[in-house]
């Protein structure tokens, strides 16, 4: 085909051919009918059919294509239909007379028809966000297509079409022209120069043969996985095959993945390393990989402001413009060197270190092994309480060791702490690219290498060939524009004589580039473009850089299995603040499920109090010590009257374990009554009556004899909903209770959460407790109330749990946050209650109540009556809840909103008539926030409520972060 040809081509509009013209082809050639829907094309006519036969596309496409050219996808169709390992694609159906192509006349215009089963499957071009999962599939997908096309030939493939990649330039410069805004036309074409300019020495080693050449969102089909992310299996339209370069085929996959990028290039990358997997691409191919990418959305965006212009009225082409300048955007927002950096690591290939051979020092007066080197990381001893967030901490800090020791240098490749930004949904840059050397003022610098002077706004470059030094700081000594030899004086450190200066160092193997000096975690491949200054320093100036995979790897193999772990791909978390967490990488995260630490992460008080204690004394509660007679005081000033009598433990299981042996001694029985869907602990008697099969799946048919479980009154999902159910609820407890009677063995007790925790903090209906307290006592039986998880003022309104129902307990049992961290719990009930166990012989507890333990339990209550922790609960958390709730008039995943205060549940169900469980979305959902900075996790049986009970200093600000990234998600995907 000449150009000419093509050029009339690309001018050609949609065919002219009507829905009910449709309809008579359909009946003429292929004896169908049934229910036409446009479908949206570039320059072809298409119609999805419903008939009673089944789903169909009936395709229309201009005489001008050769009728070869449909050959050849038909028969590329049935090859791969041939292939067990390529991807679903759909059937070519015959006319009545067994032709595959008709070719037909509308009100004088030529046309050729096809008609193809309708694959089904979810496509990818309509969801806002692509999960990684997706994204690789989407690679993966290609591969498996291009090597099923491998050993394809047809003489139709040899063709001209304005797609193809060998001849972006050319088609450019004739799209161009379509171009009305000048600027924008401009910036397009040079857009494409520079790709071309990089694609031109590649293009011979670059790979010829069958290729799909738009295996993008629109184009497939695929199923939602167990985690709700769709993994595309099909391939539904071929009009673009072509015989052309195989990593162009990937290169349009890799554009069509930006429009989804929210910004980020670096979002192709599990595309790019599933396909080099599955079929290995060149080095050369791999080079060749983003040029042709950019130069993919170079043609997108100008084809489709050409299409506009002959087709005003193709609302498909329009739609698709503002996604294909956000592709092309998005390819623009990164240098070209980077790109190729970042797919040449993702693709396992070696990248070649900087040649540093006959360098000479940069600081030819300081010896290298006299530099202090300043730990500026996440797990820095120099940090803590937050001084971090303070302006220029770094630089202070820096300053700090310089003078004690002369000469101190930051490190390259360290993820700061400083850098990390809380309430950021994106990666934030921390890892540095650079280092900051503070030194004597006047010290002399030289030129490690041979280079030209660059000097601009003070800051100096030194440019060879190969590489640039960068430089800040210096009162220079040579001219702008002057050429130096290695060794040669570049000029001082400024600053007063007996007085520190500061030099910023830096390289970079990109000529004219201006590098970032920090770069994120996710853009490592900046790394290859600025190599470290350890090359003019020492190899101390060098961060060393954490594995968390293998780090992972040992615990896996030395913490014993049911040890669980949060998130399969898990961060690496070395330090908290308040709400906040941070990973080794310098990320933060809003933690939204912490309820151990009660008062925030970090609290300095909290820390100086137990520091001064271990300094002290510390022991076991056989010795007679203050903290302890003063701790039990005040735990049983918080309690009921009555209830005054104190244990002190280790945790929640060792509390409720305590509790049921109490119950057990003071009524001499021994069965105890307990909720279904509950957790108590891990100890033997706390597990036997924790019944939830989210934490054992088991636990219903596992329980020992003397547990009696009934049914628990969830007013939302259980056998009776709403809040006036409690007369039903109950009324299902009273078999269970007669039984117990008849068997004449009595009753122990009952142990029930105050509010339904373990299900999201859903309320007990009202009344509830209280009468069945009522005929549990009348039983001989004690009540107790598990705080564990709901109490010590985490609802806001109240300070523990029972209070909401009206209730009085026999025995409280609390842990968790009381200690905000520190292995704390305790159960407080009567004297008489306590005295029973004597029965039994005497309690003891190694660390429960030692002098550090008490100080630990009284320092947090200090520092929830003076920050008003209580009270924040109530207010944020009444904030958050109205902000959930909001959610639930616009998505209807989100079924309801459980809890009070900072104890929240949000509950994810598929239909909100028959509340199925959307148990895999709420997984998928969680790792989405994470993502995003958000530590949330899922829980009740049915694992689809976000349990969210953050620490209660959370503030307005944070929980407005959270409501956000959540909407974000429900709305984008996950």
């Amino acid at each position: 085909m000449t150009d000419e040809a093509l050029v009339d081509r690309m001018a050609l509009p949609r065919p002219d051919v009507t829905a009910s013209d449709a309809e008579e082809i359909l009946l003429a050639h292929y004896s169908l009918s049934g229910t036409l829907t446009e479908l949206g094309s570039q320059q072809d006519r298409n119609y999805r059919v419903d008939s009673d036969r089944g789903r169909y596309v009936l395709k229309i496409c201009h005489a001008a294509y050769e009728t070869r050219e449909l050959e050849a996808q038909n028969a590329a169709i049935h090859h791969l239909k041939s292939r067990q390992d390529a991807p679903r694609v759909p059937q070519v159906i015959p006319t009545n007379e067994g032709r595959e192509i008709v070719v037909l006349t509308v009100r004088g215009q030529g046309y050729q028809v096809r008609l193809l089963e309708y694959l089904e499957g979810q496509g990818l071009t309509e969801l806002t966000y692509l999960a990684p999962a997706s994204v690789a599939a989407l690679g993966a997908l290609c591969a498996r297509l291009a090597l099923a096309l491998a050993d394809f030939n047809h003489p139709g493939l040899d063709r001209s079409l304005q797609w193809d990649l060998r001849r972006a330039g050319p088609v450019a410069v004739q799209l161009l022209s379509a171009i009305t805004d000048s600027a924008a036309r401009d910036r397009i074409a040079k857009t494409m120069v520079m790709a071309i300019r990089r694609i031109q020495p590649l293009a011979p080693s670059l790979r010829l043969q069958a290729v799909h050449h738009d295996v993008t969102g629109d184009n497939v089909v695929g199923h939602r996985d167990a985690r709700g992310h769709t993994i595309p299996d099909g391939v539904i339209d071929f009009g673009d095959i072509i015989r052309g370069w195989l990593v162009g085929d990937l290169a349009v996959t890799c554009a069509s993945l930006l429009h989804q990028a929210d910004g980020d290039p670096f979002h192709i990358l599990p595309a790019v390393t599933a396909y080099q997997a599955i079929y290995p691409l060149t080095e050369e191919e791999l080079k060749a990989l983003w040029p042709l990418t950019v130069a993919r959305a170079v043609i997108l965006v100008a084809s489709s402001e050409q299409q506009i212009s002959v087709d005003p009225d193709n609302d498909y082409v329009r739609g698709n413009l503002e996604h294909e300048r956000t592709i092309f955007d998005t390819a623009m927002s990164v240098p070209f060197e980077l790109m190729e950096a970042a797919i040449l690591k993702a693709a396992g290939a070696n990248v070649a270190a900087p040649e540093a051979s006959g360098w000479l020092p940069l600081l030819p007066d300081i010896d290298p092994a006299g530099i202090a080197y300043v730990d500026l990381g996440v797990r820095s001893p120099h940090f803590s309480a937050g001084n971090w967030l303070n302006t220029d901490m770094d630089w202070r800090l820096l300053a700090r060791v310089a003078t004690e020791n002369g000469t101190a240098a930051t490190r390259y490749g360290e993820y700061r702490l400083s850098r990390a930004s809380l309430g950021n949904a994106t990666g934030q840059a921390t890892c540095a690219l650079h280092i900051d050397i503070c030194l004597a003022a006047g010290s002399a610098i030289a030129a490690p290498f041979a280079g030209r002077i660059g000097w601009k706004d003070q800051h100096l470059t030194l440019a060879s060939d190969s590489m640039t030094l960068h430089l800040d700081g210096l009162d220079l000594s040579v001219e702008d524009g002057a050429e130096v030899a290695s060794g040669d004086p570049l000029g001082t450190v400024i600053g007063e004589a007996s007085s520190l200066g500061g030099l910023r160092v830096q390289l970079c193997n990109v000529a004219g580039l201006e590098p970032p000096l920090f770069a994120t975690p996710r853009a490592a491949a900046w790394s290859v473009l600025c190599p470290s200054p350890s090359l003019l320093l020492s190899p101390q100036a060098d961060a060393p850089k954490p594995d968390t995979a293998a780090l992972f790897a040992r615990r896996q193999a030395h913490l014993a299995r049911p040890q669980k772990n949060y998130y399969a791909a898990a961060p690496q978390i070395e330090r908290g603040w308040r709400e906040h967490l941070f990973d080794v990488e310098g990320r933060a995260y809003l933690d939204m499920v912490n309820n151990v630490t009660i008062l925030g992460h970090g609290h300095p008080r909290f820390a100086a109090a137990i520091h001064a204690q271990w300094l002290r004394l510390n022991t076991n509660s056989r010795f007679h010590y203050a903290a302890i007679t003063e701790f039990s005081e005040r735990l049983a000033a918080l309690s009921p009257d009555g209830l005054d009598a104190v244990f002190l433990v280790n945790s929640g299981s060792e509390a409720n374990d305590l509790a049921l042996r109490l119950a057990q001694a003071h009524s001499g029985a021994r069965n105890m009554l307990c909720l279904l869907e509950a957790y108590h602990g891990w100890s033997a008697a706390s597990d036997a009556v924790s019944t939830s099969i989210a934490d054992n799946p088991q636990a219903p048919t596992t329980r020992p004899d003397w547990v009696h479980t009934v049914v628990s009154p969830n007013t939302y999902r259980g056998d009776f909903r709403g809040p006036d159910t409690a007369p039903d609820y109950l009324g299902m407890a009273t078999p269970v209770l007669e039984a117990i009677d008849a068997a004449g063995e009595g009753l122990a007790g009952f142990i029930a959460e105050s509010v339904y925790g373990n299900a999201g903090g859903i309320p007990l209906p009202e009344g509830y407790l209280k009468e069945l307290y009522a005929q549990v006592r009348a039983r001989g039986g004690l009540c107790i109330a598990d705080e564990v998880q709901v109490g010590y003022s985490r609802l806001g309104h109240y300070f523990w749990g029972f209070e909401q129902q009206g209730v009085v307990p026999d025995i409280i049992t609390v842990a968790k946050g009381m200690g905000n961290g520190h292995p704390l719990g305790a159960v407080i009930t009567t004297r008489e209650i306590a005295q029973s166990l004597e029965k039994e012989g005497t309690f003891f507890s190694s660390t429960g109540g030692s002098p550090v333990s008490c100080i630990a339990g009284m320092t947090v209550l200090d520092i929830m009556a003076e920050e008003k922790l209580q009270e924040n609960a109530r207010t944020v958390g009444d904030h958050l809840k109205a902000r959930l709730a909001a959610l639930i008039d616009r998505h209807p995943i989100a079924g309801a909103v459980h809890g009070m205060g900072l104890y929240l549940g949000l509950e994810f169900v598929r239909d909100r008539t028959t509340l199925e469980p959307a148990t895999e979305e709420t997984a998928a959902i969680c790792d989405r926030l994470l993502e995003l900075g958000v530590i949330m996790q899922p829980t009740g049986d049915h694992q689809n409520v976000l349990k969210i009970k953050p620490p209660l200093c959370l503030s307005i600000d944070s929980a407005d972060f959270f409501a956000d990234m959540l909407e974000k998600v429900l709305e984008e995907g996950w």
